[in-house]
């Protein structure tokens, strides 16, 4: 049902009503898009709706969207994949959960790690966490998925080996190639990724006593931004929609 540009809206969509648009919505809208009334753009709640809609006021203090219809949106992988993804400086990061996303990942958590640099506390995670969710957000609207996948808050790896209990779970490693592709009734998967300088021996030994299988991409070493687009896809490939 696409129709005009995707847009995120955190807001309720109702059939026939007038949505006045979240800020920084309507900016992008107004300031960047420079729709006029009368043009036909796409929203979607990030939660799985998406609406066809038409513009019907742009101003400099608001914009308003007349919804025609919602409906489910599509897009979504039926393979569950949990991205652990250790921080990296710059851009790195976002690159790794833009790709993440149009890849269907169905949850990232941002990883604390013994050879990361990178540390985050307070406000500056606040405002790190805030910028990846619209990163993840922003890759929706691109990709087409109606269901933008959370981006959880920072926690070291321990805590995050701690919480996993999907049906297949790898970490990237260097290791014996092993038969994970040939398991059968895989709907859920979680999936580790380490920094530029890789997981420390002790990392990857709690990863595999918290049932990890490490996983091996090729003889070439991949950055840790690369690592996740070129593992997700495989995932995809064989147990989901790719």
């Amino acid at each position: 049902m696409t129709t005009g540009p995707r847009i995120h809206v955190d807001a309720t969509l109702h059939p026939s009503a007038e949505l006045t648009l979240p800020d920084n919505a309507a900016r992008h809208v107004a300031a960047v898009l420079r729709l006029r009334e009368g043009a036909r753009l796409t929203l979607f709640d990030g939660r799985g709706l998406e609406a066809a809609a038409e513009l019907v006021e742009v101003g400099r203090k608001r914009v308003v969207a007349r919804i025609d219809t919602v409906v489910p949106g599509t897009g979504e992988s039926p393979l569950a994949v949990h991205l652990g993804q250790a921080i990296s400086k710059g851009d790195r990061m976002d690159y790794a959960i833009q790709k993440a996303v149009e890849l269907g990942v169905a949850a990232i958590t941002p990883l604390y790690t013994d050879h990361g640099d990178v540390r985050l506390k307070g406000e500056r995670e606040a405002k790190k966490l805030a910028h990846w969710r619209g990163v993840a957000a922003s890759a929706c609207e691109q990709c087409g998925r109606a269901t933008v996948p959370p981006v959880h808050p920072p926690v070291t790896l321990a805590a995050w080996l701690g919480a996993r209990d999907e049906t297949l779970r790898l970490v990237l490693h260097p290791a014996t190639p092993t038969a994970w592709q040939t398991r059968d009734g895989i709907d859920s998967a979680a999936l580790l990724i380490g920094p530029e300088g890789g997981l420390a021996e002790a990392e990857v030994a709690a990863a595999t006593e918290a049932g990890f299988t490490p996983l091996t991409l090729g003889p070439r070493v991949l950055r840790t931004e690369t690592a996740p687009v070129v593992a997700l896809t495989l995932l995809q490939h064989y147990f989901g929609d790719l």
